[in-house]
């Protein structure tokens, strides 16, 4: 799971949303007092985002500088928020503050981001003496109230207030990756990245003032030399602490440290890190003597920081095995493979219902069972279940308060129930983990089932046994008997059906993705009717990215650019509506809007001159111009490459000589970024690597006939290729060093469309040899998403577009095969398919919600099968379909 989707999730059962647009009522009562007073006179307000933010009017901020946090606990939030409101008013200090208690909580939640966790009010002084003299009076009003430590910043005294030198408005510019993210100004009037991690920095042209130096060395004092073991490495990091690989200084024995920061790390139930590690230690204690769990070496408090040191358990956790195994990972595995991995499937569930049986017979719910928390011996023959920090006693019929996503319990269950729930969730992760989908519809259980002893019938009867407990009434009454799409959706959400639940009964899929065109249209209509004409931040639901930019509901990868194209390109039509939300939007996309292809307006205005409207297309690109866009990154999703792509295709409609000239610009930089780049940070893939400014390259070179375009391309893929490695199944993916990647976006098989397009022009035997290779990456029969970019339907958007053979031996009818893998992948994506109000939609990045966006959703599934299945040519902007031509002939030829 990549941290910070959940808080996205609290909002909307079915798709991610910004949480602040949870109602008061919902959000843990009432907003706080101050939130409700009147504004001053003189002052003015408005919302950000999570929060609500106040300034004289006639007050000037600078755009940098010190600024203040102060942190608070959920129960002394209240006041504290009261008194600094009434020092800022009273000294016409500009502030903001988060407005409501489930704010406060997310903030501050396990999950939330390190860097920004625990700030709950932010004073904006006008220079560094008001800064110190602020800094001290917000200190005698609020100072020694319990707040959590804010990692970014610098701790005044015992706190809760902070300091950090950083941008008070919003600028950006391009990191060394080519994202666009905030900035500071440095003296020189560059623009730099005002990092925003979890440790205090300074910008190395700042010096820290002298009233901050005592609170510099207080902090320099803080170590963890009191503690009776060493810490040799960081195992995982949570905003509720970390936990290490260490040794005891005495007896050399290897042991784990985990670390629970006070007041920060919260659960469901408000229960701080501290808490939870408390429980922790008391469980484990209770169960001493089991070897299905750690034992426990001491409990110990360095800088208020609590720790326990637990026995460190040799082996690995258990999803590093199931993907070592899994068969499904490969093309074809033989039925012999798929039985075996079937017996060791049900070998090790039992294992792990062997430790949860032992744990139950102590007394203790374990409360946080899945993949990741249960440690497997390198010879499988010992489990060991690991994280008790959610462990409660069996009689507190508690509700679970921290779990993984694929695990968490309906709100019914209870004690032993919340294991039982998590172990049925186990039998069918072993197979395909993608139990994450249940908190969208509970009825998704049975069609996992049904499809995985499809491909593992010796496994049948275990499988359904999962998804009958999944399914059941708390009370165990519908065990055994189908459960329907109704009753699931009650279960799954903890409430009444929703209109958006599909209708009882609806099948999985409603529609097959590979029954076009019954498909399109049922996808088109699942998107059209997840529409919100009436926001302004975004039309259709697709991923959190939506929130994080100005125009990203917008946008091409995650907005509505990116969804109208691609209802335009399937065939469905272009929804006037619609249409004309994203042109009036696309007037003021908004200050500090990115510049790129799918991230910000330059993708923008593309799309609008694609689908007919040139004229707002064109003042979109001259607003592109008139930034600073030749500081960009190289790649396509946000940097040169796409702007040159962009730039290029719009000079061919107008004969504007300013962007064709751009255009050119665009594909010297990008070339010579790529190149530059020191490899240990040059990245790969057709969104961020070599592969964008390669592309760039080809399509210049068809425009002008400069072949030293063809020259620079080749580098670029070359630059690529340097990044990938050939598995034993003989895919080449991207090496990312901890795992490879096979997908669109960043992996391999966005390199192999681009290489298809240069060879189109010039024969190059190497790049021959590496096409069937690429096209083995596209073959696993199980991708754990369904997206364009990083997931299965980018496999079956460039299986329906490459020329490459599926095996590289002459004699092999490459057309054919190509064909059967293709099917396969089409059919493939049925595994992943969901319902809204009964259509075929697909979930999005991190499974936990449904996506409608081109990049992570629905639309980028309906791309992708148009390209397959569809009437007429289509795909992805400047990757039209390929000239057909068989790799077994001639390499190519010479335009």
């Amino acid at each position: 799971m990549i941290k910070g989707y959940g808080v996205f999730c609290d909002v909307d059962r079915h798709f991610y949303d910004t949480p602040h647009r949870r109602g008061a009522a919902e959000a843990g009562g009432p907003a706080f007092e101050a939130a409700e007073r009147p504004v001053p006179s003189g002052w003015r307000s408005h919302r950000e985002g999570d929060w609500l933010a106040l300034r004289p009017i006639a007050h000037r901020l600078p755009e940098q500088g010190w600024k203040i946090h102060v942190s608070a606990r959920l129960d002394n939030a209240e006041p504290v928020l009261a008194r600094v409101w009434d020092h800022c008013v009273e000294q016409g200090l500009a502030f903001k503050f988060v407005p409501t208690p489930r704010l406060l909580h997310n903030r501050n939640a396990k999950y939330a981001d390190r860097g920004s966790s625990g700030k709950f009010i932010t004073v904006y002084p006008a220079d560094e003496q008001e800064a110190g003299a602020a800094a001290a009076a917000l200190d005698g009003l609020v100072g020694g109230e319990p707040g959590p430590y804010i990692l970014s910043d610098l701790r005044w005294g015992a706190g809760p207030v902070h300091l950090r030198y950083g941008s008070f408005t919003r600028r950006y510019c391009y990191d060394e990756h080519g994202e666009a993210v905030p900035a500071l100004e440095r003296p020189d009037g560059a623009l730099v990245p005002d990092r925003r991690g979890p440790a205090f920095r300074l910008p190395e042209w700042v010096e820290a003032p002298a009233f901050l130096r005592p609170h510099l060395e207080a902090r320099t004092a803080d170590t963890v030399t009191g503690l009776p073991c060493t810490v040799e490495r960081a195992l995982h990091f949570s905003n509720g602490g970390g936990v290490y690989a260490g040794q005891d200084r005495t007896t050399g024995e290897p042991v784990v440290l985990k670390e629970a920061r006070p007041h920060a790390g919260l659960s469901a139930d408000g229960a701080d890190a501290v808490e939870r590690l408390e429980r922790e230690c008391a469980a484990l204690e209770q169960l001493a003597g089991l070897d299905c769990v750690p034992g426990v070496r001491g409990a110990h408090e360095v800088g208020g920081h609590r720790f326990l040191v637990l026995e460190y358990i040799e082996g690995r956790p258990l999803n590093t095995f199931l993907s070592r195994r899994h068969p499904l990972i490969g093309a074809d595995p033989a039925p012999e493979r798929l039985a075996d991995y079937a017996e060791w499937a049900m070998r090790l569930h039992g294992r792990v219902e062997e430790a949860v049986a032992a744990v139950h017979g102590r007394g203790i719910v374990f409360n946080d069972l899945h993949l990741f928390n249960v440690m497997v011996s390198e010879d499988e023959s010992a489990v060991v279940l690991l994280d008790f920090e959610a462990a409660r006693a069996a009689g507190d019929r508690a509700r679970q308060t921290v779990a993984n996503p694929g695990f968490v319990a309906p709100a019914d269950r209870r004690g032993f129930d919340v294991d039982r729930y998590a172990l049925a969730c186990l039998r069918i992760s072993l197979f395909f983990p993608l139990t994450s989908l249940f908190a969208v519809d509970r009825a998704k259980a049975a069609h996992l089932a049904e499809e995985a002893a499809r491909a593992f019938p010796h496994a049948r009867e275990f499988l359904e046994r999962g998804a009958a407990e999944i399914l059941r009434d708390a009370d165990g009454g519908s065990a055994g008997r189908p459960v329907t799409a109704g009753e699931a959706a009650v279960g799954s959400a903890g409430g009444a059906d929703t209109p958006g639940a599909g209708g009882q009964g609806a099948p999985f899929p409603p529609v097959a993705p590979g029954d076009w065109p019954r498909s399109r249209d049922s996808m088109a209509a699942a998107v059209l009717a997840s529409a919100t004409p009436d926001r302004d931040d975004r039309l259709f639901p697709g991923d959190i990215a939506q929130f994080a930019t100005a125009c990203g509901g917008l946008s091409f990868g995650h907005g509505a650019a990116g969804v109208l194209y691609a209802l335009a390109e399937s065939g469905a039509g272009t929804d006037s509506g619609a249409m004309e939300w994203l042109l009036r939007r696309a007037k003021e996309p908004g200050a500090g809007s990115p510049l790129g292809f799918f991230d910000g307006l330059a993708g923008l205005a593309w799309t609008l001159a694609r689908l007919g409207h040139r004229a707002p297309a064109l003042e979109l690109a001259d607003r592109v111009l008139a930034e600073p866009w030749e500081a960009a990154g190289p790649g396509l999703h946000g940097g040169t490459a796409g702007l040159g792509l962009v730039f290029d295709s719009l000079a061919a409609d107008t004969g504007e000589a300013d962007l064709r000239a751009a255009a050119l610009r665009c594909a010297e930089l990008s070339a010579q970024r790529v190149l530059s780049a020191p490899g240990d940070r040059r990245r790969a893939g057709l969104l961020h690597g070599g592969s964008g400014p390669a592309l760039l390259g080809v399509r210049l070179y068809e425009r002008t006939g400069d072949t030293a375009l063809l020259d620079s391309a080749r580098h670029a893929l070359q630059a690529d290729l340097d990044r990938c490695v050939t598995g034993v199944s003989g895919a080449l993916q991207v090496d990312e060093g901890w795992r490879t990647l096979p997908y669109l976006g960043e992996g391999s098989i966005g390199i192999g469309m681009v290489v298809d397009d240069y060879l189109q022009h010039r024969r190059d035997e190497a790049l021959e040899r590496v096409r069937p290779q690429i096209v083995r990456a596209a073959q696993s029969r199980f991708y754990a998403q369904p997206g364009l970019l990083r997931g299965q339907a980018g496999m079956v958007l460039y299986l329906s577009r490459t020329t490459a053979p599926a095996d590289p031996a002459p004699d092999s009818d490459a057309v054919r095969e190509r064909e059967r893998a293709l099917a396969r992948q089409i059919d493939g994506l049925s595994l992943h398919s969901m319902r809204y109000r009964g259509h075929l939609a697909f979930p999005g990045e991190q499974m936990m919600r449904l996506s409608m966006d081109l990049a992570t959703g629905t639309a980028g599934c309906l791309l992708a099968l148009a390209a397959a299945r569809g009437d007429k040519p289509t795909g992805l902007p400047f990757l039209p379909p390929l000239r057909r031509r068989e790799a077994a002939g001639p390499a190519g030829t010479t335009e």
